[in-house]
């Protein structure tokens, strides 16, 4: 029994937070934009709640769409769905369940965000496919990812505005960028199993495609800051967002693997920097 529920703890990559966090910064980031610094409890609670619960579901529905391709991958040829300690109909069985909770999160929620999460889920849900069908899966995650942005603001301020919209542009830059570099570490797999993905048609270009789209969101994060009216402590936290980035850069530069895959999780301090210059912006704005 214990040895099938760290299958169903691997299934939900609750050993592994790092995709937790990649999506928890960018909501405390909406919350305390969307609140001025002062989001609502409930409103904070729910959706911290809903991002581990969704994150959840996203990888349990991402192994069920993966689990003839992952036994090829490197990276991924342990997971539970390919080794077959767990079936697919569990699978499916579990993600249901796990989407049905962050529904059931949402139901507290008005009735816009209620109406959103229904696209919510509809990304969530496809978005493992993507890789089938585009070389931009990375941009799909973004707007998975980013969707938390107009969702928080409908359940914070009762509507959306522009700001939520830049919070949402400022998500997707952030998962493409550091998505492509996830799928450097996989690229020569993907290639031989014919997987799709921004790091193979980005090619020789990726360094500079990545360090563009960085530059992006850096311009954006700036621009989200100026609309909110946020001070130099803001600024302060993107200078540490921008050196983190230089960072990645450095760790990226001769595409090796391990090296890659660092980059790709020092992404946690990049979202931490961004959210810590909102919180002690507002903070100290009293």
């Amino acid at each position: 029994m214990i040895q099938r529920l760290g299958h169903y703890v691997r299934l939900m990559r609750v050993d592994r937070p790092i995709g937790t966090f990649l999506l928890l910064w960018p909501t405390l980031w909406a919350l305390w934009l969307a609140g001025e610094g002062h989001p609502d409890a409930k409103v904070f609670t729910v959706f911290v709640i809903g991002v581990f619960v969704m994150r959840a579901a996203g990888c349990v529905i991402n192994d069920f769409a993966d689990r003839n391709i992952d036994g090829h991958v490197k990276r991924t040829r342990e997971r539970p769905l390919a080794t077959g300690a767990i079936r697919p109909w569990e699978a499916l069985l579990l993600f249901a369940l796990l989407g049905l909770t962050a529904f059931g999160l949402v139901l507290t929620m008005n009735t816009l965000t209620i109406k959103l999460a229904f696209v919510g889920i509809f990304l969530a849900a496809s978005y493992p496919f993507m890789k089938r069908y585009t070389y931009l899966p990375q941009a799909y995650l973004g707007i998975a990812f980013g969707w938390a942005a107009p969702m928080v603001w409908a359940a914070q301020t009762g509507g959306l505005s522009e700001l939520a919209w830049l919070v949402f542009i400022a998500v997707i830059l952030w998962a493409l960028a550091y998505d492509t570099i996830y799928g450097m570490v996989d690229r020569d797999d993907d290639l031989k199993i014919g997987v799709k993905s921004a790091a193979i048609l980005f090619g020789e270009l990726d360094r500079l495609i990545i360090g563009l789209i960085q530059l992006a969101l850096l311009l954006t994060l700036y621009l989200i800051g100026q609309q909110a009216e946020l001070g130099g402590t803001y600024l302060w936290g993107m200078a540490f967002g921008a050196a983190n980035i230089l960072w990645q850069q450095v760790l990226i530069f001769r595409r090796r693997r391990d090296d890659c895959f660092r980059a790709f999780l020092s992404n946690n301090w990049f979202g931490f920097f961004i959210f810590a210059g909102i919180l002690l912006d507002y903070t100290f704005r009293g």
